[in-house]
């Protein structure tokens, strides 16, 4: 069983950032492709960022160029730095873990684990 655990999460003006973390349990933390989701009110989940247990990263296109996944298998976390952030960007984030090797990175189904997730609020 792998417990994942958000955190960074805030109320930032329009154009500013945020760091997120998502500290996980398990001695395999190295092994697993990690992800960040994000979902409005009223809204379906969507794909923010992933990075795989090789340090591969994947963005949606929305984020590219802002955001930044990172991970510290030291530290059994994952980052997600969101700069110029955007109004419509104000959603729940949550971190979810893929504990079994998978072709993609981009659907929820493809994740085992999930955070209880952080909100973010983007004013403008």
């Amino acid at each position: 069983q792998v417990q994942l655990v958000e955190s960074g999460g805030g109320l930032v003006q329009a154009g500013g950032s945020l760091r997120l973390s998502c500290a996980a349990s398990g001695r395999t933390f190295s092994s697993y492709a990690m992800g960040w989701f994000r979902q409005a009110p009223a809204k379906e989940r969507e794909f923010v960022a992933a990075i795989r247990s090789g340090g591969t990263t994947s963005y949606a296109d929305s984020v590219k160029g802002r955001f930044t996944i990172s991970r510290d298998n030291v530290k059994n976390t994952v980052y997600l730095q969101m700069n110029s952030l955007r109004p419509e960007e104000t959603a729940v984030y949550y971190c979810a873990a893929q504990a079994r090797l998978r072709v993609g990175v981009v659907g929820p189904y493809q994740y085992d684990y999930w955070g209880q997730g952080t909100q973010v609020t983007v004013s403008s």
